[in-house]
């Protein structure tokens, strides 16, 4: 006997609950529309088809889709600023862009219809972790450029919650206004949200007693022992958030509050998995690259966009009653992972075995440098209580011993003292990579 399902915790039913075969229907036509407009309005897609001898109307189902190429972060770079933008720059109504830290900035753009879809998506998506409307929202991610705050704000109204746009920064301000409110959601980056309890408890306040209920945290990879950890220290259900500029900000896909999975929102995106290798497509189920095409995007569509992400999807049925395709917890990156002495290792594979570990506090950072001509791993994390010298070199040995026989790679181990690594504002800075400095 199948279970009944609830309705009424979802922002959009029709189509949250919307039969495979619908689904695989709806965007079979809204792909089909997506490439011919790509193609007739962004000089860029329409050479890349050309060079692989494909049109739109080669498309004759879904399959098809790996006939056609793929677009990097560096085809924006490529067409700064707005060289693939499918309208004239007057129709865009919002422009965000990436801090550009590594060349030019990466510019996205909205349409009014963009910006609408945006908010649907985010408040489906809000929903979906279990917030309801009016709640109290305390919004931590980054207001500006950045797409989290604003991405996060429009979905929290559309819900019908209340927003406060805190932003990042002014820690202690924070803790007040999340007492003084009464927030029930906590939408922040893992890591700062662990900044956030961290002063609190020094402060001598305990969040986990207050009425936060939910925690929305993403824009950054994080482990399972990270998720127990703030479930704990705020009282809250910590579901992840996924999503990226490119594609449309955050709300491309979001937990459940089963936490089984983030379910991909396929009326707007179709999800692919493939080889980084090869860059084949894989079955469903088999871990590769996540690529993305966006099925509704007017100013900004992205063909097979390759996101870096290493992960598997899944089209098993959720208890939720949601029948769109889950994205397993990204494991890592293409770009973040690192090669130490023929090892792969990916930074959440080693937070994993640093929040595990007794007397070790949740913070980190990796350190990569040159040794002559072998690359050299420096983990450097914190003690939970001030220790002495001797004793953080024991805590050392045995952090060391517990990575080499977990993970497989040979590293250095430096144990601080409480509060002496740097704390996120936003986005985590996991590692440090002295190669790249020159140092």
């Amino acid at each position: 006997m199948t279970a009944k399902v609830d309705c009424s915790t979802m922002f959009a039913p029709d189509i949250e609950r919307l039969d495979r075969d619908s689904l695989r229907l709806l965007q079979f036509g809204r792909l089909r529309k997506t490439l011919e407009r790509a193609y007739a309005s962004v000089p860029h897609y329409r050479r890349a088809f050309d060079e692989m001898g494909v049109a739109p109307g080669d498309l004759k189902s879904l399959a098809d889709i790996r006939r056609f190429p793929f677009t990097v972060k560096t085809d924006l770079r490529d067409n700064y600023p707005f060289g693939l933008f499918a309208v004239p720059r007057e129709q865009l109504v919002r422009l965000h862009a990436s801090s550009g830290t590594t060349g030019k900035p990466t510019v996205v753009g909205y349409t009014a219809n963009d910006i609408a879809t945006w908010s649907d998506l985010m408040a489906r998506s809000l929903a979906a972790a279990g917030v309801r409307p009016g709640d109290m929202v305390h919004n931590a991610y980054g207001y500006g450029l950045f797409t989290g705050g604003l991405g996060f704000h429009y979905g929290v109204e559309r819900l019908g919650a209340t927003v406060t746009p805190m932003s990042g920064g002014q820690t202690e301000r924070q803790i007040a206004l999340i007492q003084d409110f009464g927030a029930t959601v906590l939408a922040a980056t893992p890591s700062y949200a662990l900044n956030l309890v961290e002063m609190a408890e020094q402060m001598g306040i305990d969040l986990a007693a207050g009425p936060l209920r939910v925690g929305v945290f993403g824009a950054e990879p994080w482990s399972e022992t990270m998720r127990a950890e703030l479930d704990r220290r705020l009282g809250v259900k910590a579901c992840d958030m996924y999503g990226l500029s490119e594609i449309m900000g955050p709300g491309v896909a979001i937990e459940c509050t089963s936490r089984i999975g983030l379910h991909g929102w396929e009326d707007a995106f179709l999800f692919e998995v493939v080889d980084p290798d090869t860059m084949e497509p894989l079955p469903m189920g088999e871990a590769g690259e996540l690529v993305i095409t966006t099925l509704v995007k007017e100013g900004l569509p992205m063909i097979r966009y390759r996101t870096r992400d290493i992960t598997r999807l899944t089209d098993e049925p959720c208890s939720c009653g949601r029948t769109h395709v889950r994205i397993l917890r990204v494991t890592g990156r293409n770009d973040d992972m690192l090669i130490i002495r023929g090892v792969n290792v990916f930074p959440s594979q080693i937070e994993s075995v640093l929040l595990g570990f007794p007397g070790i506090a949740p913070h980190y950072q990796l350190v990569v440098s040159r040794q002559g001509s072998m690359d050299h791993l420096t983990v450097e994390a914190e003690t939970v209580e001030p220790r002495d010298e001797d004793s953080r070199q024991l805590l050392a040995h045995q952090v060391r011993h517990h990575i080499k026989s977990m993970i497989g790679v040979s590293c250095e181990v430096l144990i601080r003292l409480p509060g002496e690594l740097p704390r996120s504002q936003g986005k985590a800075v996991r590692v440090r990579d002295l190669r790249k400095a020159g140092a």
